[in-house]
């Protein structure tokens, strides 16, 4: 555990298109903290020692003329290789934990919404972990919605991730999400409860 004393770190995470994102608007609508590891990877992913090292590590062909990284490609094969996804991983973590640090030591009460938390080794930081999981043919149905790509497309993605039972298994709190909006909603409010951060 990290040394932050007085600080309640909840460890967001869960499957793609279980409802994350609606858990973490709730938390921050009521006074949390959020840190959105996703939004600090795009951060990293523009910056040039980053780059650098993924043009070195991995492929050049991945960061454009421009100098920016081409997310797409980038996409294609770290989701069809498991080997250059881990190597991408191994690279792009460290950034992500040195800046997460940075922020959490700005804040009181943080949510940390972070899809790959294990996989970053992030939840040695939290004080608990919470958990958002559905029906894997629900999460198809919505990513390819969101996303605006195919349900075999989604279902890839899903594939590579860990499943429900590994999230149960290694959380405080987990919500099941094949309901509606509302229901979730009321949820995270409940696990807000339990942990006094209202």
């Amino acid at each position: 555990m990290l040394d932050l004393p007085n600080i309640t770190i909840v460890g967001l995470t869960g499957m793609s298109g279980a409802g994350k994102s609606t858990v973490s608007r709730v938390f921050g609508e009521r006074g949390c903290d959020i840190i959105d590891c996703d939004v600090i990877c795009r951060e990293i992913a523009a910056r040039e020692d980053f780059l650098a090292e993924v043009s070195e590590k991995i492929s050049p062909q991945l960061v454009t003329s421009e100098g920016v990284l081409d997310r797409r490609l980038t996409a294609r094969l770290i989701f069809g290789n498991e080997q250059k996804r881990e190597l991408y991983n191994r690279i792009i973590y460290p950034y992500v934990t040195y800046e997460v640090i940075g922020r959490i030591r700005q804040a009181r009460r943080v949510l940390l919404d972070a899809p790959t938390l294990f996989e970053a080794r992030l939840e040695g930081i939290c004080t608990h972990i919470a958990a958002v999981v559905a029906d894997i043919e629900v999460c198809v149905k919505r990513i390819a919605l969101r996303d605006n790509i195919p349900e075999e497309a989604a279902r890839a993605r899903l594939s590579v991730q860990h499943s429900a039972d590994f999230f149960r298994r290694n959380s405080d709190f987990f919500i099941e999400n094949n309901g509606s909006e509302e229901q979730l909603i009321e949820s995270a409010i409940k696990i807000m409860e339990q942990l006094e951060m209202q």
